[in-house]
Parts: C-alpha cells; sequence; structure tokens
C-alpha cells in the first residue's frame, strides 16, 4: 500500500514540478523579450515533456530501460488514442492541410524510424546523438518558420497556453528551480515505486511503463486537450498531440540514450511498437474524414486505445 502511495505522490509531486517549471521559465523568457507564442512553441512545450524526459533518464540511470522505452511508447500511443479520442469525443477536432503534409508525416517518419533503430534491441549512444540532431532540426524549422505561418497562429498559441505571469525575477528563478527540484524528486518516487510494484505482483516493468507510467506523465497532454475542446479551442490540438509524439522520440530518447544507451525488449519490438504505428496509421484516414477528429473518430480512436490495452493485460 505504501508503494502505491508513494507512486501516486511522485505523480503528483512530477506534475506539479513541470507546473511551476514552466511557470518560472515563461516569466523569465518574458522579462528576456521573448513573445507568448515563441513561449508556447518553446517553454511550454518543453515543459510538458518534462516529466517524461526525467522519468526515462531516472529509469534507464538506475537500469530500468523497459520502463524507460515504456514510457515514450505508451505515452506516444496514448496521445493519439486516448487524448486525442476523448478529446473529440467532447468537441471535434479541425484538422488543417499542415497537419497532414507535415506534422503527421514527420511523426509517422520519426515512429518508423524509432522501430527500425529498436530492431537490434538497443538505441545506442551514437544513435540518441542521431536522434537529437534530428531534436535540434525539428527546433530549428519551428523557430525559422515562426514568422511565416506559426506566426500566424501566435494569438491562438496564446489563447491557448495559459496566461504568462510577469512574476519579480526572485520568484521567477525561484519558481524554475523549484520545478526542477520537484522534477527530480518526483520521478525517483515513482520509478522506484513503480518498479517495488512491478516486482511485488510480477508484473513486468515494461507493461506498467507502457500504461501507469506513460498515462501518468500524458496527464498534462490529456488535461489541457480536454480543457481546451470544452473551450471550443481545438485549432492547435492535433499539432499539439502530433509535436508531442515528434518531441518524446528525438529528445528524450536521443537524450537518454546519449546518457546512457537504452536495452530494448523484444517484446517491445514484437507488440508495443506495432500498436505504435499501427495507430499513427490509424489516425490517417480518421484525419481525411471531413478534416475533423468528431465523436466517431474520437470513439475508434478510443476503442483502438482500449483494445490495446486488452491485449497487453
Amino acid at each position: 500500500m505504501t508503494a502505491y502511495f508513494l507512486l501516486a505522490l511522485g505523480l503528483i509531486v512530477l506534475l506539479f514540478g513541470g507546473k511551476i517549471l514552466v511557470d518560472g521559465a515563461s516569466s523569465i523568457a518574458l522579462k528576456l523579450g521573448m513573445s507568448t507564442g515563441l513561449i508556447g512553441l518553446t517553454v511550454v512545450a518543453f515543459g510538458t515533456s518534462a516529466p517524461e524526459l526525467l522519468v526515462s533518464l531516472t529509469a534507464a540511470i538506475k537500469g530500468n530501460s523497459d520502463i524507460s522505452i515504456g514510457n515514450v511508447v505508451g505515452s506516444n500511443i496514448a496521445n493519439i488514442g486516448l487524448v486525442l479520442g476523448i478529446s473529440g469525443i467532447f468537441y471535434p477536432i479541425m484538422i488543417r492541410k499542415s497537419h497532414v503534409r507535415f506534422e503527421y508525416v514527420l511523426m509517422l517518419l520519426v515512429t518508423v524510424v524509432f522501430y527500425a533503430l529498436s530492431f537490434d534491441l538497443t538505441v545506442s549512444r551514437m544513435e540518441g546523438i542521431l536522434l537529437f540532431i534530428g531534436f535540434i532540426t525539428f527546433n530549428a524549422y519551428l523557430f525559422r518558420n515562426l514568422g511565416k505561418g506559426i506566426q500566424q497562429d501566435e494569438k491562438a498559441v496564446e489563447e491557448e497556453i495559459e496566461e504568462v505571469r510577469d512574476y519579480a525575477w526572485p520568484a521567477s528563478i525561484a519558481l524554475f528551480a523549484g520545478g526542477i527540484v520537484g522534477l527530480y524528486f518526483g520521478s525517483e518516487l515513482l520509478v522506484n515505486n513503480a518498479v517495488l510494484i512491478s516486482r511485488e505482483f510480477g508484473v513486468s516493468e515494461r507493461i506498467i511503463g507502457v500504461t501507469i507510467v506513460a498515462i501518468g506523465t500524458s496527464l498534462p497532454e490529456l488535461i489541457t486537450s480536454i480543457i481546451a475542446a470544452l473551450s471550443k479551442r481545438t485549432d492547435l490540438a492535433l499539432g499539439n498531440i502530433l509535436g508531442s509524439n515528434i518531441m518524446n522520440v528525438l529528445s528524450i530518447i536521443g537524450l537518454t540514450a546519449i546518457v546512457k544507451p537504452i536495452s530494448v525488449a523484444s517484446e517491445f519490438v514484437q507488440s508495443d511498437y506495432l500498436w505504435m504505428i499501427g495507430i499513427s496509421l490509424l489516425l490517417f484516414p480518421l484525419m481525411r474524414t471531413k478534416m475533423r477528429i468528431s465523436k466517431i473518430e474520437g470513439s475508434v480512436l478510443l476503442l483502438a486505445y482500449i483494445a490495446y490495452l486488452v491485449v497487453l493485460l
């Protein structure tokens, strides 16, 4: 029972740490003259990925690579099946042509490359470097295009993220530092107790990673998307999810493998990776249906995610 309590506490500390890290970093960025739109594309995007990054790094360093890989693979599956599915059920998500032509194609390419790199059951340090170079290139593209198409969405970005508060310098630095500390201790509690629970019940770390850990670290995206759907502000929802899946592989797996090469269990390659590719492919025809994800398409995605969990468990 103590392990469950500490796991839940770790998740709460992790999410709270990510929140105050974003608040502090956003305030600092605002003081340095960054626009709200650029903050949304960089600081906030990094902040929502920080829990996954810290969990994967902590797990890899401790030798729990199944949790490290499961966290990213499970999060990517959950982002499409669970987050987009539930969001589409709440309110139709409008699809832009740029989503289909760029973000979706890039997400699918990154997903397939991730599968190919893992086929030998290891993501090496060199492969991690290549993935992280891809992350830098992707962000450079976003920065370069900020003044073009992306800048047109700046007002929408401002509305979608919380209003950036301009704290005093000491408060901004304290929030930023506190967020980092919270992320560290939260990830420690989450990983350690997830491992204890998996050993206690004889459940593999892979299953714990792709379910409890992955869903837990995907909560910021889920909550944000549901709030956006309820507020009928869904025009950026799909782009955010596709971008999150791209970032998860390029930055989290890339950085983790650079710090310590990651071992990949054969079960991932034979099952979970195929589900990740499959649900990504399923998304394409659903996006092309009247260029929106409504209740029907959302229900299909959610059922696909439920089917994955049933097969997994």
